[in-house]
C-alpha cells in the first residue's frame, strides 16, 4: 500500500495530488464552542481579527499571531541557510474523546477503510469490558487525543507524521519518541515558516544611471528595515513561542565580473541600526561604506544587482525556553543602467 493510501485511510480522507477528499461527507466546519476550536481534519484555517485590526490565523491546531510581521507586496519568506527547513507536518492535540467518537465511528460503519483496518482500530479505541473507558471518555476534561497536520503547501515529507491518534494527559509533554509534536520549540520552527520580512531593493545614489569608475551608494530604508515576528501558540494547552528575524547584513553582488563593492567581501555588516549611508552632496568623492563600482558600461541593457539580507532568528517560549534557529535569507534583483561618463570636448 503506497504511503499516500497508508495515511489517507487513517485520516478518512482520499488524497489525490494534493487534493483532499473525504471517505464519507464533508466534516462540518469548527464552531466556537467546540472544546478545540477546530474539529474537522487536514490544516483547515480560521481567522480573528482583534480590536486593534490585527488577525490571528488558526492553522492545523496552531494559532499564528502575525501582527508583527513583515508587510507589503514586496514582503517575502526566508529561505534558511542551512539545509534544515520548518516542520512540513507536526502532531498537535485534536479531539475530545467524544469528538474522535464522532468522527471515527461513521467512518468504521462504513467499512471504506477495509473490515481489518477498522477491526484494529476498534481494539485502539473501544473497551468491551468498561464502555464507559471507550475513546478515554471517563477521562475527558484531562487531556485530549493528539494527532497529525500537515503544511497545506505539501512540501516534502508533508506525508511523514503517520502516527495514529495518541492521548496525552492535560500538563503533560507529548511522547518524546513522536517527532514534531508541538512544544514550544516545534511552535518556534513553525513561526519561523510564517515570517515575512521586507523586501530588499537598496537605494542607489546619486541619482539616476551609475557611472563608469564612480562609486554608487547603495543602503537600506531604515524605516522599514527593523525586525520582526511571529507567535505561534495552541492555547487549548497553554504553550507558545515567538520567532523573531533579526537583520544583520546586506550582501550585494553587481550583476557583472567588472565591478568592485564596498566592502571588498560585498557584505555590508549592520550599523547603529541601519545598512549603509545614504548618499549627501559632497560625498562623491569618497568611498561609500556599502556600495558598488561598475568597471565597464551596461549598454543598451541593465546589470542585476542582487542585494540579500540575512536575517538572524531566535526564539523564546512558555516555560522560559528559547534558542537560536538557523540565519534566513531573502533577496531582490534590481536592474542597473552604467553609462560612460560624457566628456565635451571644445
Amino acid at each position: 500500500m503506497s504511503t499516500v493510501t497508508r495515511v489517507s485511510q487513517r485520516l478518512g480522507v482520499i488524497v489525490v495530488f494534493g487534493l483532499v477528499f473525504p471517505l464519507l461527507a464533508l466534516p462540518r466546519a469548527a464552531h466556537a464552542d467546540d472544546a478545540l476550536g477546530e474539529e474537522s481534519q487536514g490544516s483547515e484555517q480560521q481567522a480573528d481579527t482583534g480590536d486593534d485590526g490585527t488577525v490571528s490565523v488558526t492553522v492545523g491546531g496552531v494559532v499564528f499571531d502575525r501582527s508583527k510581521n513583515g508587510s507589503g507586496g514586496s514582503a517575502g519568506v526566508l529561505r534558511s541557510s542551512t539545509s534544515w527547513v520548518p516542520p512540513a507536518c507536526w502532531y498537535a492535540p485534536k479531539y475530545t474523546p467524544e469528538q474522535l467518537q464522532k468522527y471515527l465511528e461513521p467512518i468504521w460503519e462504513a467499512g471504506s477503510t477495509g473490515h481489518e483496518w477498522d477491526a484494529t482500530q476498534r481494539k485502539k479505541y473501544l473497551n468491551p469490558d468498561e464502555p464507559e473507558k471507550d475513546f478515554n471518555k471517563d477521562r475527558t476534561g484531562e487531556g485530549h487525543w493528539w494527532g497529525s497536520y500537515v503544511n497545506d503547501s505539501y512540501p516534502p515529507g508533508w506525508d511523514s507524521c503517520d502516527e495514529d491518534y495518541f492521548w496525552v494527559d492535560r500538563g503533560d509533554p507529548p511522547p518524546a519518541g513522536i517527532e514534531n509534536a508541538v512544544t514550544p520549540e516545534v511552535l518556534a520552527e513553525l513561526a519561523y515558516a510564517e515570517i515575512r520580512v521586507p523586501g530588499t531593493e537598496v537605494t542607489l545614489a546619486p541619482a539616476g544611471e551609475a557611472k563608469v569608475n564612480l562609486p554608487t551608494w547603495a543602503w537600506l530604508d531604515g524605516a522599514e528595515f527593523r525586525p520582526v515576528s511571529v507567535t505561534a501558540s495552541v492555547p487549548v494547552i497553554g504553550i507558545e513561542a515567538t520567532a523573531t528575524a533579526v537583520p544583520v547584513s546586506l550582501e550585494i553582488e553587481p550583476g557583472t565580473p567588472d565591478a568592485e563593492t564596498f566592502p571588498a567581501s560585498g557584505v555590508c555588516e549592520i550599523d547603529g541600526g541601519r545598512i549603509g549611508e545614504p548618499y549627501a552632496r559632497g560625498k562623491a568623492d569618497r568611498d561609500p561604506p556599502c556600495g558598488v563600482r561598475y568597471l565597464r558600461s551596461s549598454g543598451e541593457g541593465t546589470f542585476p544587482l542582487q542585494a540579500t539580507v540575512t536575517w538572524e532568528i531566535e526564539w523564546t517560549g512558555t516555560g522560559g525556553a528559547g534558542g537560536d534557529l538557523p540565519d534566513g535569507t531573502f533577496g531582490a534583483t534590481q536592474g542597473v543602467v552604467v553609462q560612460e561618463i560624457q566628456a565635451i570636448n571644445r
